[in-house]
């Protein structure tokens, strides 16, 4: 696809103010996308990498600037750049007010072909790869000189989107459930009635039949719990739709959703499982109330909620990857996590849990602690003798290669104390349909200097991105 065609698209989808509308328009962009589908996915979304790759371009606002301001012109500096977006407000506005077809011709673009009529969606993606691995002496002048051979190929419509996508801000009005839902009509509500006939009476709860399964009763203090990475588009509770919010929770990955939905239907979504080392998104909860939690489920699972940082634990075997809430890639900062990971697993495993900040004795120490062993990358070994940091482990969804994100809670503590019961990092939960037993159990947790505890429900499967009751 030529990127002035995914231009030109992206430009009508962003005029378009109707909701479905909006959606008809991504589903028809992505039946035009032949080979270039998973990317389009992506670019439509501000993303050259899949949502669970943490790699960047590493292109700040100051470099982007100066490259627009070369490829527009000799007459035109970065502090033109800043001052038009100071007055417009928006970096792909400005970009695209620039004519760079003067620039064309000069031979400037950077290991591409002078001769070349246009730019398209792959070779985009190729250039903005190649700058995210530029790395040592002179990386930034030949990011900008990348940068510039792009700019200098792009049309005004081009520059607009281009400059946006280099920024991650693509701002067209597609969020997630967007996309989700054009996938879903792209290419799989053709294929639910076969498979409807294939497997009549099967379960169809590997969605987000659970979303609800999780209360956090914490007095409130419960803004690490809250958030929800999807926007305002909530499925529309088809199978189709379930189908491929499935695959994404569990993959993290737009792009190749999009194209397994295409090219194997129904039955290729539903067979993208776990993958070790690939970070799911995290279930989460909210605020709600012991008794309402037992007036829906009867009894409930009652855990202490730690005043920590969450961490997913991979371990492939060989190596430990650790990875934040938002998919981050926090392994190098915690060493003794990754240490006590590898010397107490034997077995490839996906945990759920958080890393908490302690004291000589073992006492919990403040979220703040936490927060200076994630953002430290350089002295951490200083930093590990001055914050002292622990696992604590609450889920487990992959053991040994399977996939337990469908396995009731219970089972799947089941699995986590059989891997850690022995250590300090799996406490034994408590089961209660009591609202002033669990008010106990609450009241010990917070004496203990913890936040405050979780209620969840016993059978509940492990819902990626889901939200919890409000009570």
């Amino acid at each position: 696809m030529e990127f002035a065609e995914f231009a030109a698209r992206a430009e009508a989808i962003a005029e378009e103010p109707g909701d479905l509308a909006t959606t008809d328009l991504v589903v028809d962009l992505l039946g035009d996308a032949d080979g270039d589908l998973p990317t389009v996915v992506r670019f439509l979304q501000g993303r050259v990498y899949p949502a669970w790759d943490a790699t960047t371009l590493d292109v700040g606002p100051a470099l982007l600037h100066e490259a627009i301001a070369r490829a527009a012109g000799p007459n035109v500096d970065a502090d033109d750049v800043e001052a038009k977006l100071a007055e417009v407000g928006e970096i792909g506005a400005v970009a695209g007010s620039y004519d760079f077809g003067g620039q064309r011709g000069l031979g400037a673009f950077t290991g591409g072909d002078a001769e070349s009529e246009g730019l398209t969606v792959a070779e985009v993606d190729e250039r903005l790869r190649e700058i995210a691995t530029i790395t040592g002496e002179g990386s930034e002048r030949r990011r900008l000189d990348t940068l510039f051979g792009l700019f200098n190929s792009a049309s005004s419509t081009e520059a607009t989107f281009l400059a946006r996508l280099v920024l991650g801000e693509m701002r067209i009005g597609v969020g997630e459930g967007t996309v989700r839902d054009a996938v879903a009509a792209a290419f799989v509500d053709e294929d639910d009635d076969a498979v409807a006939d294939e497997s009549s009476g099967a379960d169809d709860s590997d969605g987000a039949a659970d979303a609800d399964d999780a209360a956090d009763v914490d007095d409130g203090e419960n803004a690490d719990d809250t958030a929800n990475s999807h926007d305002a588009d909530d499925a529309d509770g088809s199978d189709s739709v379930a189908a491929v919010e499935r695959a994404l929770q569990v993959s993290n990955d737009y792009g190749m959703v999009a194209r397994v939905a295409r090219e194997e239907g129904r039955a290729g979504l539903d067979s993208i499982g776990l993958e070790v080392g690939r970070p799911v998104q995290a279930m989460l909860a909210q605020a709600g109330s012991a008794t309402d939690a037992l007036e829906e489920w009867g009894e409930a699972i009652v855990e202490t909620k730690f005043d920590g940082a969450r961490v997913q634990v991979h371990y492939d075997g060989e190596s430990v990857s650790l990875f934040s809430r938002n998919m981050d890639d926090v392994t190098d900062p915690l060493p003794e996590v990754v240490e006590f990971v590898e010397r107490e697993l034997d077995v490839p495993a996906v945990l759920d849990g958080e890393v908490v900040a302690v004291d000589g004795d073992g006492s919990p120490l403040p979220f703040q602690e936490v927060l200076r062993r994630f953002r430290r990358k350089y002295d951490v070994e200083r930093m590990r003798e001055e914050v002292r940091v622990e696992l604590r482990a609450f889920d487990c969804l992959h053991v040994d290669g399977e996939d337990l994100l469908d396995a009731p809670l219970t089972a799947r503590h089941d699995r986590l104390d059989a891997l850690l019961g022995d250590t300090d990092a799996v406490s034994e939960p408590a089961r209660s349909d009591d609202p002033e037993e669990i008010a106990s159990v609450e009241e010990a947790a917070l004496d203990a200097g913890h936040e405050g505890i979780m209620l969840k429900e016993p059978e509940s499967t492990y819902a990626p991105a889901s939200g919890g009751r409000t009570g």
